[in-house]
């Protein structure tokens, strides 16, 4: 698989994990996150909606770690910090990554309804109620 980038990229974290596992397996992981790093910005989106293993965790660390104080990362995530445990399957990974991710960070947290559901709900609402059958 081929990460394409530009000098801002945006990488589905389940996207971004099999070519860093891949490069780690050919012994190329320091070519990859060499090539990473002329990014301006990453965003890694969605961090933890899908399920990785824990090889391709260890390699997103890498690539975390790699990443600290050297470019810009944005993570989002629908996880609270205390569950990445859940996502790192390691609870002195998930520290070590949080600790790097708020450091020298703005994090903003939305506790706000998805716009996803809320143009669900609105598509619902304009549905015609089904016709009522005649009672006779």
């Amino acid at each position: 698989m081929q990460i394409t980038m530009n000098k801002f990229s945006t990488i589905s974290s389940n996207f971004i994990c099999p070519p860093c596992v891949d490069a780690k397996r050919n012994l190329e992981m320091s070519k990859l996150l060499k090539k990473l790093s002329r990014c301006d910005a990453i965003i890694v989106d969605d961090i933890g909606y899908v399920q990785q293993s824990r090889q391709e965790m260890q390699v997103l660390f890498t690539f975390l770690a790699d990443r600290y104080e050297r470019g810009s990362l944005m993570i989002t995530s629908n996880l609270p910090f205390f569950k990445w445990e859940q996502i790192f399957k390691d609870p002195m990974t998930a520290a070590a990554a949080i600790d790097r991710l708020v450091h020298h960070s703005v994090i903003l947290e939305l506790n706000i309804e998805s716009y996803r559901m809320q143009v669900a709900k609105k598509s619902k609402s304009k549905k015609p109620d089904s016709p009522e059958k005649d009672s006779k």
